[in-house]
Order: structure tokens, then sequence, then C-alpha cells
């Protein structure tokens, strides 16, 4: 399940809201200054995340100023308990599914958070090019060709497994 966690002022939540709604995707808003963040909730921010802490924490929030903290001094626990007393540090929206993190609206990254099947009819028009994905339990193909930028060239890849062997 995802969780979508923003702020009632934040023009990008609202965006990642739409875009959930508009494309039938279950979420599960969490309103940082409606509902207390739980730690579960900031662990599992952080164990989605490549680089811990520095990828939710807003540097150019009013409370990071304010409070002229140093991130460095406190412990994984105390800016765990942080977080939780200032919410408003916090990057927005943050949305968290059971293996990813995305930070911000993007509308390119967001396709990561649709279904599988969605996101096969999404990404062509998406990037406005042409894409073929083929997939099955052996093989993985992929293609790909764009007539201005390729003059009519095709790019293609056979499968996986003998990637090394192709002549590219």
């Amino acid at each position: 399940m995802i969780t979508l966690y923003t702020s009632p002022s934040c023009l990008s939540c609202r965006k990642v809201k739409k875009y959930f709604l508009d494309n039938k995707i279950e979420f599960r808003e969490k309103n940082i200054f409606q509902t207390k963040l739980l730690r579960s909730d900031i662990f599992k921010m952080l164990a989605n995340s490549e680089n811990g802490f520095e990828d939710i924490i807003s540097t150019k929030s009013k409370v990071f100023k304010e409070t002229n903290v140093n991130l460095n001094a406190f412990t994984i626990h105390e800016l765990v308990d942080f977080i939780i007393e200032h919410p408003s540090i916090l990057k927005r929206p943050i949305i968290v599914n059971d293996i990813d993190l995305q930070v911000g609206y993007n509308p390119d990254d967001i396709t990561l958070f649709l279904p599988e099947d969605l996101r096969r009819k999404v990404l062509p028009s998406a990037f406005g090019k042409e894409l073929d994905l083929v997939a099955n339990v052996n093989e993985i193909s992929f293609s790909y060709s764009e007539s201005n930028l390729l003059k009519k060239n095709c790019f293609s890849i056979g499968s996986v497994k003998n990637v090394e062997n192709s002549e590219l």
C-alpha cells in the first residue's frame, strides 16, 4: 500500500493526490500536521531512501533555520524524535510503498508507483516515444525507436542474459 505524507498548503502534494486519483491508484494519505508521525513511519522512509535523512529532511525549512539544528550531533533515534516533534522539517510530499520512496512530484518518476499493467500503457505517452516492452519468464527484450532522433534507425537489445554478447 502506498502512503502519501502531505501538508495542506503543499501544491506538489495536491498534484500527487490528483495523479493517484486520476489513475485509480490506491493510497493512504497522512497529513503530517494533523496526524502525528510514528517512529515506524520515519524508519520506513529511511529504509526506502537512498541517502537516509538527507533525502527526507528539508534544510530550507523554517524549523531547520530557526532551531539552527546540527543534524550530525543527533543519534538516529534523537533525529527521529526531532522529526516527530517538528514534522515541518520534512520535505513534501513523501511517497512510500513497500520498497520505494519518492520525494516531491515529478511526472516522470511518479510512474514508478503505477501498477505494471497501467505502467505499460502510460510510459509511451509519458515519454512521447515508441516503447515496446516485452517480458516473459525466460527473456526480457527492450526495443526503442524515435524517428526524429535516430532518423528511422532502431536500437534494440536482445535478452538480458545475452546483453554482454550483443553488438551495441
